[in-house]
């Protein structure tokens, strides 16, 4: 099956994305034009968005694919981000109760 590669990938590069999270998504789909129709190619690139900065899961298939298809595009992404501040999640009823027990 045939597509058409003769469309822009900037277009679809949201306004409130920040550029780190575009540029990955952009190599992404660079990658990947000549394999995939445009609108599958821009929600997998949805999707391998979603799980790299955000941590969404989805269904295993899915996410082995993605896993695929991003293998050698994320690498250096990766490494990057190993040097960079970590955010630590609490919940808010255990901020509450170390406040309260001091801890």
């Amino acid at each position: 099956m045939s597509h058409s590669q003769d469309w822009d990938v900037a277009k679809y590069r949201s306004p409130y994305e920040p550029s780190h999270h575009w540029e990955l998504k952009k190599k992404f789909m660079e990658h990947h034009k000549d394999r995939f129709p445009e609108e599958t190619l821009v929600g997998l690139a949805q999707v391998f968005g979603n799980m790299e900065f955000m941590g969404c899961q989805y269904p295993q298939e899915t996410m082995e694919q993605i896993n695929e298809l991003s293998f050698g595009i994320v690498t250096d992404f990766r490494e990057k981000q190993k040097s960079k501040l970590k955010r630590t999640f609490v919940s808010g009823s255990d901020a509450a109760n170390k406040k309260v027990n001091r801890l």
